[in-house]
This record gives structure tokens, sequence and C-alpha cells, in this order.
């Protein structure tokens, strides 16, 4: 089992090394010039690509954020785990008692 938790962090830090990879290319992505302003006024679509222009650039800003912030989440609980055993102090304790499944009409 123990092959399997470190296989498993592995994996969680070639993640986060990707994420934030990703994230920036995503700035790469996002500083780059909308459009040739020398287009403006030739092309008739050109209002079009700038709003779509706008919106990727929008879209990847976000989802740089997005990233980070999982990224950063991440790297929190693998820099400071938690053995089972304190994982399973922290779960919800059920009591073990008889409960009744029927309505508040029923019961009465």
């Amino acid at each position: 089992m123990h092959d399997t938790k470190d296989e498993i962090r592995e994996i969680k830090e070639q993640l986060i090394k990707a994420g934030k990879t990703a994230a920036r290319e995503l700035i790469k992505v996002a500083e780059e010039a909308i459009v040739n302003t020398s287009e403006l006024g030739k092309d008739p679509l050109a209002a079009d690509k700038l709003k779509t222009a706008a919106a990727a650039k929008k879209a990847s800003i976000f989802d740089a954020f997005e990233i980070l912030d999982k990224v950063e989440s991440e790297e929190k609980k693998l820099l400071s785990p938690e053995d089972d055993s304190e994982q399973a102090s922290k779960a919800p304790q059920i009591e073990d008692k008889d409960v009744d499944f029927k309505s508040a009409e029923q019961r009465v």
C-alpha cells in the first residue's frame, strides 16, 4: 500500500508542475496583441474578431487563476500530509443507535 501512496504523490507532483506550466502558457495568450490595429478599418469582421479575442483572453486569465488556486491547494496538502490515523479521527463519528425511519406523523 505504501507504493500506491508514493505513486499518487508523484502523480500529484507532476500535475502541480503541469498546472504551473499551463498557467504560464495562458499568461502568454493573455499578453498577445488582440488584433493588428492597421487591419481594423480594412476588415469588416474586425469587430467580431476583437470581441472573440477579448473573450479568449478573459477566459485564459480566469482559467490561469483557477489552475493556480487548485495548484496552491494541492501543494498545501502535499506539504502538510496527515497520516491516516489523524484523518480517521477527524472523520465524523456515527453513533450506533436505532434509527426511526418513520415520518413525523407516523411517530406520534
